[in-house]
């Protein structure tokens, strides 16, 4: 299943994005993490060093092979030239699962071992000062889209995004590609902020959003957070001893966190795996063509020279259906 962890800046959420992905890993879970916020701390988070974490590969930067891979033999897509963050698969097309071998993952991604396990992690790159004035971060979080929008995934493998902060993720509809999105608050007037703009992009498309409250201190920032948010509030964390070490490089060994945040973590998987329950194939890959006939009409068929609508194929739904039908083989 795919799940999504967004908050304003500050909040926690690669803190506890890092902790659910370390959780699922100590259950050998299968786990693709991916980096997806303009700060990238989810490398040093899941205890790589400095120097480990920036050398990770940056999607952004392998986004050609990453269209071209992806294409297959969709006879809709004249080539990866054609191919914008939006693109939906079709007959032809190559469809990533969580726990194959592929070129895409050979190039972006980078395993990492944890307590008990060990998880697929990749990163969109940083955004640098070669970027400042000629592109912009959604260019680089649209190979993370391409991805998502060919990946199949099965109800015990787990994709964790950790999401640019703030408001930003509208900008395309990456935001419909979750299972279940964590919103990450503080229990201040700035910390619900965020949650309101979700709140009211996420109903029309119905997105399933719960609340973690985080650096929860007694009743009455619990009870802030209840008259906030009132019953999206799945769950409280507070101050964690365990974590603390973490951040500081030396984190102990990971069933050694404390139990109240390990029963916490239990709760938001619990409300992951019920998610992917309810999952529409049929609703997701419509939703996959809306924001790719927006994107088109908008800027693609101008930026590509190509009309892109072309490009949907009216009878495809992505799923194990599809997988079933015979996309290509990995190149």
């Amino acid at each position: 299943m795919k799940i999504a962890f967004v908050g304003k800046g500050g909040s926690g959420k690669t803190t506890l994005s890092s902790l659910f992905i370390r959780h699922l890993a100590a259950q050998r879970a299968h786990v693709v993490a991916v980096d997806a916020d303009i700060n990238q701390h989810l490398g040093t988070a899941l205890g790589l060093d400095e120097d480990g974490a920036a050398a990770l590969p940056a999607m952004g930067a392998h986004l050609p092979l990453i269209k071209d891979y992806l294409r297959g033999t969709n006879p809709r897509i004249a080539s990866a030239e054609t191919m914008i963050k939006t693109t939906p698969p079709g007959e032809g097309s190559r469809l990533l699962r969580v726990r194959e071998d592929n070129p895409v993952y050979d190039a972006c991604a980078r395993t990492v071992r944890l307590d008990g396990g060990e998880i697929r992690l990749m990163a969109t790159g940083p955004f640098t000062e070669s970027d400042l004035g000629v592109a912009c971060y959604h260019s680089k979080v649209g190979a993370v889209e391409l991805c998502l929008n060919h990946l199949v995934d099965g109800p015990d493998e787990y994709v964790v995004v950790d999401m640019t902060a703030g408001s930003d993720s509208f900008a395309s509809g990456m935001f419909t590609r979750f299972d279940m999105t964590f919103l990450v608050a503080e229990p201040t007037r700035k910390g619900v902020s965020v949650y309101r703009q979700y709140k009211e992009y996420a109903r029309d498309f119905g997105v399933s959003l719960k609340v973690v409250g985080n650096k929860v201190q007694g009743e009455d920032d619990l009870e802030f957070l209840h008259e906030q948010v009132g019953e999206d509030l799945l769950v409280t964390v507070g101050h964690s001893d365990w974590v603390r070490a973490m951040e500081k490089g030396r984190p102990p060994r990971f069933g050694l966190l404390e139990e109240s945040n390990l029963a916490a973590l239990r709760t938001l998987q619990d409300a992951a795996d019920a998610s992917y329950g309810r999952r529409d194939w049929e609703r997701y890959t419509r939703q996959m063509v809306h924001f790719h006939l927006k994107n088109a009409e908008s800027w693609g068929n101008a930026k590509t020279g190509a009309d892109l609508a072309a490009q949907v194929d009216p009878a495809f739904v992505l799923g194990e259906r599809a997988l079933e039908a015979g996309a290509p083989q990995p190149a």
